[in-house]
C-alpha cells in the first residue's frame, strides 16, 4: 500500500475466522492491540490478550465503551469516536517503556487471574441474590390494602389537610424531553376535584421552573413549589423566592454542561433561574453512564469548598444553591397552618427532603422500588392517580 515495501506491510487485514492458537500466537508477538468497538459488553478479546502475554510486554489500547475498560484500568483507555485520541494512545503505546509496560500489564494478569470465571459467577449470583433481598424488602413496604384504607379513613375524617405532590414520575410518566410531559386531562380533572374541597391544600412540588408549572397548573385552585423549593405560590398569591441566593456562578459552570451536552448526542442543558440542569434521558445509555460520571466527578471538583452543590437525579445532573431542597419549602408551608392530614408523594433523591421535613405522623410515599424515607411505595403514577381519585371520591360522599 502506500505506507509499504518490499519487504514491509504495515497492515494485513484478516477479515476470517482464525484458529484459537493461531490467534494467542499474533496476541503473544503483537507489541500493541487496538480493541475499538464502539458498544460492547465484557470484550473477552481484551482479556485473552493480556493472559497471552507471558513476557508481560505489549500495550492494550482499549475501548471506554467496553465492559472490560471498568476492569482492565491500566489499559490506555480511549474515546473510539476520537480519532486524534486514538493517534495519541497509539503514539503513546509504540513509544511506552518496557519496564511500563510489564508493571501495568502484571497489575492486569493479576487481576485476571484472582478474579475468573467462577469468582464472576459467584459475584453476579450474589447480586442476583441481593437485588431479590431488595425487592421482598421494598415489597413490604407496598401500601396494602389495610393501610390504604386506614389512610383513606384519616384523610376522611380530617379537617386539615395538605398534599405535597411532585409531578415528573409521580403524576406523570417521564418523557425524553421534559416539556413535552404535559399533564394529561385526566390527571387535571383529579386534583382540581381535590383542590375544590375548601379543606385541602393540594401543593404540586416540582423541580420544574415556574414558568412552565404556572402555564400548566396556573388555573388550579392549589399551590405550586417550583425548582425544587427555590419558588413558593401560594393559593391565592403570588410567586415568591424562599431563600436570596445568588446565580451569577452560572457563568462559570455552564461552559462545562455546554461541552458535555456536545460530547453527549442526545443529551441538553436546561437552564432556570437558579440552578442548571443537564439532561441525558434521550441519549446512548452507555456513554451516557460515563459522560454523567465523568461530569459529576469534574462539578465536585468545582464546587468544592463553594455554596453549590452537585445533586444527580433520574437521568439528570443539576448544579444548584446549597439551601435548596423540598423539605425546606414544605417546613414553611407546614409552619404556617395546623394540618391533621399530611400526605407527600415523589419518586426520587429530591423528594427524599421532603419525606424528612413532614411530621412523623404524616403519610409519604416513594414511587418506584428503591431505598427511601418514605414509609410506603407504589410502583408507577397510575397507582398515584387511582389513590388520588380514591381519596376525591371519599371526600365528596
Amino acid at each position: 500500500g502506500k505506507f509499504g515495501t518490499i519487504d514491509w506491510t504495515p497492515i494485513v487485514y484478516r477479515y476470517r475466522f482464525l484458529p484459537y492458537n493461531q490467534l494467542l500466537s499474533l496476541f503473544a508477538i503483537s507489541d500493541v492491540a487496538l480493541v475499538t468497538p464502539l458498544r460492547d459488553g465484557m470484550n473477552l478479546v481484551a482479556k485473552e490478550y493480556i493472559a497471552s502475554k507471558t513476557d508481560q510486554k505489549g500495550v492494550l489500547i482499549l475501548s471506554e465503551m467496553t465492559g472490560a475498560s471498568r476492569e482492565l484500568g491500566e489499559a490506555l483507555i480511549i474515546n473510539p469516536n476520537d480519532t486524534s485520541e486514538i493517534v495519541d494512545a497509539i503514539k503513546t503505546a509504540l513509544e511506552m517503556p518496557e519496564d511500563e509496560q510489564v508493571r501495568r500489564n502484571q497489575a492486569m494478569q493479576t487481576r485476571l487471574e484472582r478474579y475468573d470465571v467462577i469468582k464472576w459467577g459467584q459475584d453476579f449470583m450474589g447480586k442476583l441474590h441481593s437485588i431479590k433481598q431488595q425487592q421482598e424488602k421494598f415489597s413490604a413496604k407496598l401500601l396494602d390494602a389495610a393501610t390504604r384504607e386506614k389512610m383513606i379513613r384519616d384523610y376522611d375524617s380530617s379537617r386539615s389537610r395538605i398534599l405535597f405532590l411532585d409531578y415528573d414520575g409521580t403524576l406523570s410518566p417521564f418523557k425524553a424531553r421534559p416539556e413535552t410531559a404535559v399533564p394529561e386531562k385526566t390527571l387535571l380533572a383529579v386534583l382540581n376535584a381535590l383542590s375544590e374541597d375548601p379543606r385541602n391544600n393540594l401543593v404540586i412540588i416540582s423541580g420544574r421552573n415556574r414558568s412552565l408549572l404556572q402555564d400548566w397548573f396556573g388555573t388550579l385552585d392549589l399551590g405550586i413549589v417550583a425548582e425544587h423549593g427555590a419558588w413558593i405560590r401560594q393559593k391565592g398569591k403570588d410567586w415568591v423566592p424562599t431563600i436570596k441566593v445568588e446565580s451569577n456562578w452560572k457563568e462559570k459552570v455552564r461552559p462545562t454542561l455546554r461541552g458535555y451536552e456536545d460530547r453527549l448526542p442526545g443529551s441538553f442543558l436546561e437552564e432556570k433561574e437558579f440552578s442548571l440542569v443537564w439532561h441525558f434521558r434521550a441519549a446512548d445509555p452507555e456513554l451516557a453512564y460515563v459522560r454523567s460520571k465523568e461530569l459529576a466527578d469534574e462539578l465536585s471538583y468545582f464546587t468544592e469548598n463553594t455554596e453549590l452543590q452537585v445533586l444527580q437525579g433520574s437521568k439528570s445532573i443539576e448544579v444548584r444553591n446549597v439551601g435548596i431542597n423540598k423539605g425546606m419549602a414544605a417546613k414553611l408551608l407546614l409552619s404556617e397552618t395546623a394540618f391533621d392530614f399530611v400526605l407527600a408523594m415523589g419518586d426520587d433523591w429530591a423528594d427524599e427532603d421532603l419525606f424528612e421535613a413532614i411530621p412523623d405522623q404524616a403519610y409519604s410515599i416513594k414511587v418506584g422500588l428503591s431505598k427511601s424515607y418514605a414509609k410506603f411505595n407504589l410502583k408507577n403514577h397510575r397507582e398515584v392517580i387511582q389513590l388520588l381519585t380514591d381519596l376525591y371520591k371519599t371526600g365528596k360522599s
